[in-house]
């Protein structure tokens, strides 16, 4: 397909999806690790605003910090709608006109410029869907354009820390596409609770913590040596926890963590401050069940 009308069709991708997004869903994570649902549509937002007047000749310089900080507000679907309907009018006028856009790594064709807009949108469309249990299905004609594309920038992309490192494939497409952009293709509850599990503690939160678990929940904790101490059920669970969340100077950081199935690991680092301040690292053993923690098992280095 031409470039317009695959621009225009990852716009409305994306689109669509923000159109899906409830109010109690902004803050929740995406597999854009470090973006919320409020931050990612923020990003793209931020690229459409961009997209009219660097279509229309304008430079970096003269573009400025017009479109810095929160570009949503109060409306926030409203906002992100009334920004793609003006990038996609852009992109409609512009194109046939040819010429240059003025990026931050020089003169780029209008063209190539539509083509990392394009796969922008239907990468993080996707994005959006997994972290709001929309529908994750991409269009195959898109999907396989925006892999065209990408065999010959991925290095590129890669080089220049654009994309995480690529996960393994499978030999179908939308989930070739997304493991070459370093996305997870089965993302999904599991990584949502464990991503809102672990900001719990890493903010001390243990009534937030909580909530992500369930009635039954098994924690076997790192002490005493060597086999820790075997805790089941909340009340009893909501004790210990405690106790570590009001451990002075306290900061509980996620090092890397990944699911499979109904598991999950975390590698941490837990510090402390005070006349013995220190840290330790170790790894958390998790397991779900009904998209909540049942399981979380602590192990130390010694």
């Amino acid at each position: 397909m031409d470039t317009n009308t695959l621009y225009h069709r990852t716009v409305e991708f994306f689109a669509d999806r923000v159109n899906g997004v409830r109010d109690d869903q902004w803050g929740d994570p995406t597999p854009c690790t470090e973006w919320t649902v409020r931050d990612l549509v923020n990003h793209v937002t931020y690229e459409n605003l961009w997209t009219v007047p660097l279509m229309e000749g304008a430079t970096i310089e003269e573009v400025g910090d017009r479109f810095d900080g929160d570009v949503l507000g109060e409306d926030k679907i409203g906002a992100a709608l009334a920004a793609a309907r003006k990038a996609i009018s852009s992109v409609a006028t512009q194109l046939p006109l040819g010429g240059t856009v003025h990026l931050s790594f020089g003169q780029t064709p209008k063209q190539e410029y539509a083509m990392q807009l394009a796969a922008d949108h239907l990468i993080h469309g996707w994005d959006l869907a997994a972290a709001t249990q929309g529908d994750t299905r991409m269009d195959p004609h898109l999907v396989h354009a925006v892999a065209q594309w990408f065999d010959a920038n991925e290095d590129a992309y890669r080089h220049a820390g654009a994309v995480a490192a690529p996960r393994p494939l499978a030999g179908a497409a939308q989930h070739d596409l997304l493991a070459r952009f370093g996305r997870d293709p089965g993302w999904g509850p599991h990584h949502r609770t464990l991503a809102l599990f672990n900001a719990a503690f890493g903010d001390g939160d243990v009534d937030a913590a909580l909530a992500l678990v369930t009635d039954d929940i098994v924690f076997e904790s790192t002490s005493p040596a060597p086999d820790g101490q075997r805790i089941q059920g909340r009340d009893a669970v909501r004790a210990a926890w405690t106790q570590v969340m009001r451990t002075p100077g306290m900061s509980f950081t996620e090092e890397e963590s990944f699911v499979s199935g109904d598991r999950a690991v975390v590698r941490w680092r837990y510090a402390w401050d005070g006349p013995d301040s220190g840290h330790v690292r170790g790894v958390d053993v998790i397991r779900f069940r009904d998209g909540l923690v049942c399981e979380k098992l602590s192990y130390v280095k010694g």
